[in-house]
């Protein structure tokens, strides 16, 4: 299959993806740059300070990657478990440009010190520190929505998307992970019942199996190539892009939606011209050892102990 996707018309539009130095954020600032819009890409990791991890890519990289495209990328280097940097995020975006049509929860600090502690051991030997990064992830969408979502309400319009995984009642392998992440598909609803008279759309987004730097590092190291399930993370890009140009998009508030369905729907391919579906937990192992044995990998091979 060849690439199919026409990037839609978001010129004049304006975006903040946050945790976008990489990963999935990265992809869907991409996505949205392509399109035209102008996109406020927030993260930890810049070019003259520390890198989350010691992965590759910053917030600047991304910016400069998504004017590159077409749209206008700015880089804000913030700490989303921070409501100093979340607040000052707010006064940026407000001074700039008045106003705000699209905001992606993608921060999530969850996966970090992976190494120290197995990810998927059960609650009683978990670290209360993991528990913490799990609850200041969670803390920083909320903080960060509801400083943002007032830039929305005079137009009367736009649309929060955050990005999660669940999979109906399926465990997610790991107490708190399941907790959390079931959590924030939860808040996306109550969010959605709040906004719902404002004309302000909040969803949340299932990405599938990611092939992401950090998957990318694990499959270099063990020497193995990507899963048929896997896909790029511009994939979700695109359907963040198709969700914001869909006038009924209010229809969906409050829903849970998976990537995979939604390139079926709207008709928009990976970046290969693939479209995999949606993904499911069934009968593969769960999301917590799946994320143990990548963490695991990827610390070995880069000489960490985290």
């Amino acid at each position: 299959m060849n690439d199919t996707w026409n990037a839609p018309d978001l010129g004049g539009k304006v975006a903040v993806v946050t945790g976008a130095s990489r990963g999935v954020g990265r992809g869907i600032a991409l996505a949205l740059g392509e399109a035209g819009a102008t996109v406020y890409v927030t993260g930890r990791s810049t070019r003259t300070g520390e890198r989350t991890e010691n992965m590759p890519g910053t917030v600047e990289d991304t910016a400069e990657e998504v004017t590159r495209r077409g749209g206008k990328g700015i880089a804000l280097r913030c700490d989303h478990g921070d409501p100093a940097d979340n607040a000052a995020l707010a006064e940026r975006v407000a001074a700039d440009q008045g106003r705000l049509d699209l905001l992606v929860n993608n921060a999530w600090g969850g996966y970090e010190r992976s190494a120290e502690v197995r990810f998927d051991a059960p609650f009683w030997e978990q670290p209360l520190w993991r528990y913490e990064l799990f609850e200041a992830s969670l803390r920083g969408q909320y903080d960060v929505t509801r400083r943002l979502v007032p830039l929305m309400l005079p137009q009367q319009s736009g649309l929060v998307v955050g990005i999660s995984f669940s999979d109906g009642d399926i465990y997610l392998g790991q107490v708190g992970y399941d907790v959390f992440k079931s959590a924030a598909d939860r808040m996306c609803r109550g969010m959605a019942a709040d906004l719902r008279k404002r004309g302000v759309a909040a969803l949340c987004l299932h990405p599938g199996f990611v092939r992401t730097e950090r998957v990318e590092a694990a499959w270099a190291a063990m020497g193995s190539g990507p899963a048929s399930v896997v896909h790029s993370p511009e994939y979700v890009g695109r359907a963040v892009a198709a969700l914001v140009t869909d006038p009924q998009v209010m229809e969906r508030s409050g829903q849970v939606l998976s990537t995979g369905d939604l390139a079926a729907e709207y008709g928009f391919t990976d970046v290969d011209g693939r479209r995999p579906p949606a993904f499911r937990l069934e009968g593969r192992m769960s999301l917590a050892t799946r994320m143990h044995r990548l963490n695991k990998v990827v610390s070995a091979s880069s000489g960490q102990d985290r």
